[in-house]
């Protein structure tokens, strides 16, 4: 190891974080540090009762312990281990009670950061000035120290040995700091790791945030994928009937401007609410979605494509819980678009609200001999959202025909 290698823990930024983080600790401890020295006057006094005295002492000592074992002092230390230790722990969940073993760990943790910080910064105002005035006698500076000042080896009267002996100590001691601060940087997990609850609670919110994310990924899914089957289908329609129907084409044109302006709304939206979910955040979205009160306008939408759509609703969808009608948009949107892409017409959907559910059935020709009339990567899609609402999805062929039957509890009164 090289000499700048081996001084290399002196210099080092986090050393010197660290030394702060140490410091702290001894200013935490003073207050302590001063109530002991005055119960050491109290009791070495002949004014004052022992049994005062001792009294006095357990009361002092058992208030003197209250602030190691409060979850606020854990948390303080948790915020300052984050900022000068760069320990990746945890925040402290809020509104979640810690265990007595969480307590225990966290007040072992805040007595030996008060040890040893009480320990650096006494070598601090003692050792270190110390070690400074004989290193500076060393180099002939007039530190206005003389015979009998010093203590052991560091005396003014021998200066290099003294000033040797001050070099060294200053490297001990920046080595000890060092040391200290990188055990504590080791320990600090484990001392200040995270309690069950708050397990528990970081791994739901983690959980709640893989869910948004999945569910947006869908939503993206639905909405680009049925605005690109829609352009698409239209656009070839158009191109075929550019010359002989100049006023369909205009219609198509008109068609694809609009779907594609929803769906740039709709990417808008969803991408604004995955940057809040890579922070860390469950977003809460305010932006109006998709809902089975605009299924005229998606089934309309549809057959602009020249697919043939024969759309059937019975019940009032209006009534239907948020959470519900806005899932089952999204399985009618992905179904049309399944059609429309790996099927042929005509398509068959029927949208019915007995009584606590909902039901949607489509149907469609298959195109072809093999493969899913309706199918494709969205029938994943559509049977997740089912399944996360609780519903049944069935979906195959039938004959010639590809059949999908989807039903969802929709209980009254709810607004999701």
């Amino acid at each position: 190891m090289t000499v700048p290698g081996v001084l290399a823990p002196l210099v080092r930024g986090s050393t010197w974080r660290r030394a702060v983080f140490l410091l702290l600790g001894g200013v935490l401890a003073l207050p302590y540090a001063l109530l002991a020295a005055a119960f050491a006057q109290l009791l070495g006094s002949a004014d004052v009762p022992r049994p005062m005295g001792g009294g006095l002492l357990l009361v002092a000592a058992g208030l003197a312990a209250v602030p190691v074992f409060l979850a606020g002092s854990r948390a303080l230390e948790i915020a300052a281990a984050r900022a000068l230790l760069a320990v990746d722990l945890p925040e402290p969940a809020p509104g979640h009670r810690i265990d007595r073993e969480t307590r225990l760990r966290a007040a072992l943790w805040i007595a030996l950061h008060l040890l040893t910080g009480a320990l650096v910064l006494f070598a601090a105002i003692s050792a270190f000035p110390m070690a400074l005035v004989f290193v500076a006698g060393l180099t002939g500076v007039d530190t206005g120290a003389t015979a009998g000042d010093g203590f052991g080896p560091l005396d003014p009267g021998r200066p290099v040995v003294a000033g040797l002996a001050g070099l060294a100590l200053l490297v001990a001691l920046g080595y000890a700091v060092a040391g200290l601060g990188a055990l504590a940087a080791s320990m600090a997990p484990v001392l200040l790791g995270p309690a069950q609850a708050e397990r528990i609670a970081a791994l739901e919110a983690r959980s709640a945030r893989l869910a948004e994310r999945n569910r947006l990924a869908r939503e993206l899914h639905d909405s680009v994928g049925h605005a690109l089957t829609v352009a698409t289908l239209q656009a070839g329609a158009a191109r075929e009937l550019l010359d002989s129907d100049p006023e369909f084409t205009r219609r198509a044109l008109r068609a694809i401007e609009e779907t594609s302006r929803r769906a740039m709304d709709d990417l808008d939206h969803v991408l604004g609410l995955l940057r809040e979910t890579a922070d860390g955040r469950v977003p809460a979205s305010t932006a109006p979605q998709a809902t089975l009160d605009g299924l005229d306008r998606l089934v309309a939408d549809t057959r602009a494509t020249g697919l043939a759509v024969d759309s059937r609703v019975s019940g009032t969808l209006g009534g239907l819980p948020a959470v519900v009608s806005r899932e089952g948009y999204r399985i009618v949107q992905e179904g049309l678009t399944n059609a429309a892409r790996h099927g042929r017409g005509p398509v068959r959907l029927r949208v019915a609200v007995p009584d606590g559910r909902l039901e949607i059935e489509l149907v469609n020709g298959l195109r072809g001999t093999t493969g899913p009339g309706g199918g494709g990567r969205g029938l994943d899609g559509m049977r997740e959202r089912v399944l996360l609402l609780g519903g049944q999805l069935t979906a195959g062929p039938e004959g010639d025909r590809w059949r999908v039957r989807v039903t969802l509890p929709a209980p009254r009164g709810e607004t999701g």
